[in-house]
């Protein structure tokens, strides 16, 4: 017989009895709709995870910072050796790094900011351009400070609710929960970087000097970073800066005195050269983070990347992903289980037609396959009906649960259920193969089925 008679056979046989057939397939949505939500479920929370883990450093970033040397093989408590300064030699030789796509020195200090009244505390971080441009920092106003020559300022968001009035009091936002009347991004705002001498300047140090008033830099605002003053996110509470734009401020403002954060030789004067507080190197690959890591720490510096504990979160949550896979499996195993009832209850009572076809030379295989693809084809219809009704559930779980806080998870707006494109052809394929499956055992016995004895029977 042709493939397509067979077809056409097939699909005519299944809805001979449409009640059994509805409620076969019936078992097969359920199943596969049991699936593909438990799947999205796993799909969703990793998603939501990584998605969480982004918020706080790039996934292939690895951070480099100082560490000590000592003559006991690195042990605590042994004698120290040497110290590694983080230098713009350092920065060379880790660009020259297999797997590595860029490396960006930072450069932190503190400094009092003061406009209108109002002053605060903050980090102010020297960085690349580059680097900003590539983390994508969103700014509601303003540009990527890209001049070396003059010093401008990236505010995080939240930074103002931390301005305090000068003249005493706290802040207004934390006491009253109204900001103060401060526009960072036109007001004209002044930064002292020398903090030690805001505080005491005016009085005598331990031998009798007099401690003179720092300077006060006008500094002009580059951008402030997107969002409003309950936003969080891994920029929100920083002042960001061309790095060398700073490191050119910090030697004008501690000319011949050590600069705050910078280490000093061992009789207490300054180094001539500047050294970074914290070094980024960021990998090609998530894949290629570890031995990088390793390369580094080998060079003797402390390194943290976030893929160290990402790795065994990820397979923490695969574990979670198969479990739910494995309960809706079950549903799918109770409709096979129903699928090979129907179709031996169909070879049951087509005995007689079975029996005709083999008597008119009708090939065995061909009536084999003739079982096989009605099985295939309440696969096929049970399994598309069930992914689409996954879909349903699907939006239906990720509108219940918006803004809602699951495992830890999902509460910031995502979705807890994500259904890939992947995801929705294996389940049908899946169903079909299953179906198949269950229809091989009882389309054998009609294969068997002797010709004479099957036209004899009622």
């Amino acid at each position: 017989m042709r493939p397509g008679d067979l077809m056409l056979m097939s699909l005519g046989s299944l809805f001979k009895r449409k009640v059994r057939t509805i409620l076969t397939i019936l078992g097969v949505v359920i199943g596969t709709t049991s699936i593909v939500v438990m799947i999205s479920l796993g799909v969703g929370m990793k998603a939501s995870m990584l998605s969480q883990m982004e918020s706080y450093g790039s996934l292939t970033a690895i951070q480099v910072q100082e560490s000590y040397n000592y003559m006991d093989g690195g042990q605590p408590g042994g004698e120290k050796q040497e110290e590694q300064h983080l230098d713009d030699a350092l920065v060379e030789t880790l660009k020259q790094l297999p797997n590595v796509a860029s490396v960006d020195p930072q450069m932190q200090c503190n400094a009092i900011v003061k406009t209108k009244g109002y002053m605060t505390w903050a980090q102010v971080t020297g960085v690349t351009p580059e680097w900003m441009i590539r983390q994508k920092i969103p700014l509601s106003q303003g540009h990527v400070p890209e001049s070396k020559d003059q010093l401008e300022f990236v505010y995080g968001n939240t930074l103002i609710t931390d301005f305090s009035k000068e003249k005493g009091g706290g802040s207004p936002y934390w006491e009253t929960g109204e900001l103060p009347p401060i526009d960072l991004m036109n007001d004209a705002m002044f930064v002292v970087f020398d903090v030690d001498r805001y505080w005491n300047g005016g009085s005598t140090d331990e031998n009798g000097q007099l401690i003179p008033n720092p300077k006060k830099y006008v500094v002009k605002t580059a951008g402030v970073v997107e969002g409003g003053p309950d936003d969080w996110n891994q920029y929100s509470y920083g002042i960001y800066c061309n790095i060398d734009a700073l490191k050119t401020v910090l030697q004008k403002e501690f000319k011949g005195r050590t600069i705050p954060g910078q280490p000093t030789r061992k009789n207490g004067k300054p180094y001539k050269e500047m050294f970074y507080n914290m070094i980024i190197v960021s990998a090609d690959s998530m894949e290629h983070v570890a031995d990088l890591q390793k390369q580094i720490n080998e060079m003797g510096y402390q390194t943290y990347a976030s893929a160290e504990w990402i790795e065994s979160d990820m397979q923490m949550m695969n574990i979670v992903q198969a479990v739910l896979g494995g309960i809706g499996g079950v549903s799918l195993l109770v409709a096979a289980i129903g699928i090979t009832n129907t179709m031996m209850m169909s070879i049951y009572e087509r005995t007689k037609e079975i029996g005709i076809m083999k008597v008119i030379g009708c090939r065995i295989r061909d009536i084999q396959a003739l079982f096989l693809i009605e099985a295939g084809y309440i696969g096929l219809i049970g399994g598309t009906i069930g992914v689409g009704l996954s879909y349903i559930l699907s939006m239906v779980v990720n509108h219940l649960t918006q803004g809602a806080e699951i495992f830890g998870l999902g509460g910031g707006g995502g979705s807890i259920s994500v259904i890939p494109l992947w995801l929705s052809g294996v389940a049908v394929i899946f169903a079909i193969l299953i179906a198949m499956l269950a229809g091989f055992f009882p389309s054998l016995r009609a294969m068997k089925l002797s010709p004479l004895a099957a036209i004899r029977a009622e």
